[in-house]
C-alpha cells in the first residue's frame, strides 16, 4: 500500500508526504531523520493518512494535497477526524474529502495521467 499523509507541527503548521509505512515514517519525521521542513518543528502528529493501491496515485493525490490552502487542509482533517469518531470507518458516508474544502482541486487542475 501507498499512503499520503499529513503531519501536525509543533508551530501549528502542515506537512504533506507520501510513503509505504506511515508509523514508520512518523518515527523517522521525529527523530529529526524526516523531512528538512520538519526537522526545526518537532515534534510532529500523525493527523491524515489516506491509502492508495498505486503509487502514481498516491504521488497524485500528495501533488493535489499540496496545493490546497492551511484552512482547507484543515477542514479535510476536520472532515476525515469527524468520520473516524462518529463511526469507526472512513468510508461510511458519501461525501467525497474535496466536499469538506468545497473545492475538487482533481478537476480543476485537469485531468491526471
Amino acid at each position: 500500500m501507498n499512503y499520503v499523509y499529513m503531519l501536525r507541527c509543533a508551530d501549528g503548521s502542515l506537512y504533506c508526504g507520501w510513503t509505504t509505512d506511515p508509523e514508520a515514517r512518523l518515527r523517522a519525521h521525529n527523530s529529526g531523520r524526516g523531512a528538512k521542513y520538519t526537522r526545526s518543528r518537532l515534534p510532529v502528529e500523525l493527523v491524515y493518512e489516506e491509502a492508495f493501491e498505486d503509487r502514481h496515485e498516491a504521488l497524485s493525490r500528495e501533488w493535489h494535497l499540496k496545493r490546497l490552502s492551511h484552512a482547507e487542509k484543515a477542514a479535510l482533517i476536520a472532515l476525515r477526524s469527524h468520520r473516524c469518531a462518529g463511526s469507526g470507518s472512513d468510508a461510511s458516508t458519501g461525501a467525497s474529502p474535496e466536499a469538506a474544502t468545497g473545492k475538487d482541486r482533481r478537476n480543476s487542475a485537469g485531468p491526471v495521467s
